[in-house]
């Protein structure tokens, strides 16, 4: 990653308050704010656990929509030349 891109980056995690810095010439030194990635931490906890239910929901209907197969049938392949 080029240093223009790094930059870019803090400064974006800088806007939010997730880090802070400080130039001193040449030298910046860049800090984790922890208040504000613990808060992170949580609406992220929250959106996953939202996530995981909606995503359980979704399988038990798509397993509720689609038959079992039926392992004693034999499966027939395509005919030559459809693909």
């Amino acid at each position: 990653m080029s240093l223009p891109a790094v930059v870019q980056h803090l400064s974006v995690l800088e806007d939010v308050g997730l880090i802070s810095s400080e130039k001193v010439g040449r030298v910046r030194t860049c800090r984790l704010q922890p208040e504000v990635l613990r808060r992170a931490e949580s609406w992220i906890a929250i959106q996953r656990t939202a996530w995981e239910r909606r995503l359980d929901r979704l399988a038990e209907e798509l397993a509720a929509a689609v038959p079992p197969a039926n392992p004693t049938t034999p499966q027939t392949p395509p005919p030559k030349g459809s693909r």
